[in-house]
């Protein structure tokens, strides 16, 4: 008798989304970020997705690893209005000037962040007492958007400077870097991100 191959239960989210949605999460979505060039990298996506869809970003992230230096901070801060202005003409990333600027600028405050804290991801985790936050949400209409910590994030992220990150904005980044566990208890992610 033929075994009869059971369906891999995910976030609503990404049930419904596309192969490559689906990808990013089951191997990379609310898994715990550590490396600051990571951190960098979520922190200049979610700022270009604001307003748009996470597929639109997600299919031009191989265009923004190029644009941006692999996600180089140190790179990008050196980025002139020149180099600036060259992106606005990529058809390959959102062409969005104040997105683009916003890039650049965030590159300088990350590093500034380095400078007094070591590495953005120890300052980073203080929002979340150093571990993730585990929710336990039954149902994808539980999860909230906006949370305390985005909160006290946005505000201090925008107080050193940075640009895009909104509360809504600092929450993706959040479930994006596992700084909160979103999976919900149905998705065979939850366990595995708990257990990261």
């Amino acid at each position: 008798m033929a075994k009869i191959q059971q369906a891999v239960r995910r976030c609503q989210w990404a049930a419904n989304g596309s192969p490559l949605e689906q990808q990013y999460h089951d191997q990379e979505w609310g898994r715990p970020v550590l490396d600051d060039v990571k951190w960098y990298e979520f922190i200049l996506l979610e700022g270009a997705q604001a307003g748009l869809s996470w597929s639109t970003i997600l299919n031009k992230r191989a265009g923004y690893r190029k644009a941006f230096a692999a996600f180089d901070f140190n790179q990008v801060a050196q980025f002139t209005e020149a180099d600036q202005a060259r992106l606005k003409e990529n058809p390959d990333i959102i062409r969005n000037r104040l997105k683009i600027a916003a890039a650049v600028s965030n590159a300088r405050a990350f590093i500034e962040v380095r400078k007094e804290f070591g590495r953005f991801n120890d300052y980073v985790w203080q929002f979340v007492d150093g571990k993730p936050i585990i929710n336990r949400w039954t149902d994808a209409q539980q999860v909230p958007v906006t949370t305390a910590q985005s909160d006290a994030l946005s505000r201090d992220l925008k107080k050193r400077g940075f640009k895009f990150v909104g509360s809504t904005i600092c929450y993706a980044l959040m479930q994006a870097t596992g700084l909160v566990n979103d999976h919900t208890t149905d998705c065979f992610c939850y366990e595995k991100v708990i257990k990261t």
